[in-house]
């Protein structure tokens, strides 16, 4: 049944134009334009299927999932079809960074129209851009993907990513028993510290595990309305 139902819409594209299909991919988090790919038939049944966009790369001339080597993947939100069934648009939770250069974006060079020359967008613009559209944790888990490309010399978040779960899990507990003594000592100042260095530990842990931000938004919000004890005893079954 969802193989028939699957076909029916690969069949709503016009293939008769192009074996392949344009796809834009925006960010569902604030509609940024990632990327752009192609697709055939069957790199979009994979879509289809597995909820992770997968394209037909021209280059190596086959099909490939976005993130089968770096874990960057692309988990599909959203799919929009154009009004003359030759182009796609996909909305998608971009897991780490988009561009293989490591940057949020792959339209990262500007052409400057008065001079017609082309400039680079610089990384503190990206960031100061995307402090403007997200909340500060959705702006710090984009860096601490970021981070994953990193070298470990350089990066302290890539040298946790390095060490695995033993040294992140420490730190956690590390940063959790410094907030409660501050906690303990009613000094503002340093639980304010002391948390956001937990906040930051827990998010590398999360980026570490490839568990977005988002996920844990939609766990609390579905805790909204139901007591803290049944929720409590619902996962004791």
């Amino acid at each position: 049944m969802l193989q028939t139902q699957i076909q029916t819409i690969i069949d709503e594209l016009d293939w008769e134009k192009s074996p392949l299909i344009p796809m834009v991919v925006q960010s569902f988090e604030n509609n940024d334009v990632l990327m752009l790919g192609f697709m055939n038939q069957e790199a979009l049944r994979l879509s289809l299927q597995t909820g992770f966009l997968h394209y037909f790369s021209r280059t190596k001339n086959r099909i490939w999932k976005k993130g089968e080597q770096s874990t960057h993947t692309q988990k599909i939100i959203e799919i929009f079809l154009d009004c003359d069934n030759d182009t796609l648009l996909a909305k998608v939770i971009q897991n780490g960074v988009v561009c293989h250069t490591g940057k949020q974006t792959c339209f990262f060079k500007k052409i400057d129209l008065q001079n017609m020359t082309l400039e680079n967008i610089s990384e503190d613009m990206t960031q100061k851009c995307s402090i403007q559209q997200h909340s500060i944790i959705d702006t710090l888990y984009r860096t601490l993907e970021g981070k994953k490309l990193s070298s470990i010399e350089k990066s302290y978040t890539a040298s946790l990513y390095a060490k695995g779960d033993n040294t992140i899990c420490k730190k956690i507990i590390e940063e959790a028993g410094e907030l409660t003594f501050s906690l303990k000592d009613n000094n503002q100042e340093e639980i304010i510290h002391e948390c956001s260095d937990l906040i930051y530990h827990t998010l590398v842990a999360l980026s570490y595990k490839n568990i977005h931000p988002d996920l844990i938004r939609d766990e609390l919000k579905r805790r909204f309305g139901i007591s803290g004890i049944d929720e409590k005893n619902s996962r004791k079954s």
